[in-house]
């Protein structure tokens, strides 16, 4: 082992590599135990922590450090190869945003971010969720994210926007209700429990995200609804996860967003 903590040094070539050599942890000056205790905060604490809250409970100096572990972390909270939603779906859009004036009709977005959302149906309660950010709500977007999420075949229950009209051609079973045929039936009452309890998150723990780093809360949203019954169990698949993303630094996160 070479003098340098946590570093080892081939004795042939001299080539040296580390523990979080390749992970999310690349090239951190923060002790190990530090970000096991924030991987363990994030994906055990029920309505998740914020960068300020993690900041107090782990007496990190700089709020810019905590910031960054929890963004680093995220980042490594969507699988690489993850499964495809199966059997039975229910497919949902929805605005992200402050409340904006001047709006007329439930499709205007404003300065809103537009949102996609899956989710299992497993009898009356959810199975796994997948939200993306979407470009538009054309049928082109919403194909894409259907079948970006969803395996050929199964039953998509959606409204009766016009968008939805071409998964059939995309190999899916679509079976659109309308609130007008169904008047007073929650018609994805699945889907807009998931986006409910979404916002309630976002204001409850984070308070405000900004569009540029909105799919990063979004895949801890993702992660934390799939395993909200093995917490445990979830903070030791975080762990693994991490070993499988590509390390980013501080400025290129904030790059990203630029």
């Amino acid at each position: 082992m070479h003098t340098r903590r946590l570093v080892w040094q081939c004795k042939g070539c001299g080539t040296q590599t580390s523990v979080t050599a390749g992970t999310v942890m690349h090239g951190t000056r923060q002790p190990l135990r530090l970000w096991f205790w924030a991987a363990y905060l994030m994906a055990t604490h029920h309505p998740g922590i914020s960068a300020v809250q993690l900041q107090r409970q782990l007496g990190i100096s700089r709020h810019e450090t905590a910031w960054m572990m929890l963004h680093k972390l995220r980042r490594a909270m969507a699988a690489p190869e993850r499964e495809p939603l199966k059997d039975e779906i229910e497919a949902d859009e929805f605005f992200l945003g402050g409340f904006e004036e001047d709006l007329k009709g439930g499709r205007q977005r404003g300065k809103k971010t537009l949102v996609g959302v899956a989710v299992e149906v497993r009898g009356r309660g959810s199975g796994r969720l997948r939200l993306h950010v979407l470009d538009d709500a054309s049928g082109d977007s919403l194909g894409s994210f259907v079948s970006s999420t969803t395996a050929a075949g199964a039953v998509v229950h959606t409204d009766g926007w016009p968008g939805y009209l071409g998964l059939p051609k995309l190999g899916y079973q679509h079976r659109p209700r309308s609130q007008r045929a169904e008047p007073g039936e929650q018609l994805l009452p699945r889907a807009h429990r998931a986006v409910s309890n979404l916002k309630a998150w976002l204001h409850g723990t984070h308070r405000w995200a900004s569009p540029e780093h909105l799919p990063a809360y979004l895949d801890e949203f993702v992660f934390r609804h799939n395993r909200r019954g093995t917490p445990h169990a979830a903070f030791q698949t975080l762990l693994g996860l991490s070993a499988h993303h590509e390390p980013a630094t501080y400025r290129q996160i904030i790059d990203q967003a630029a």
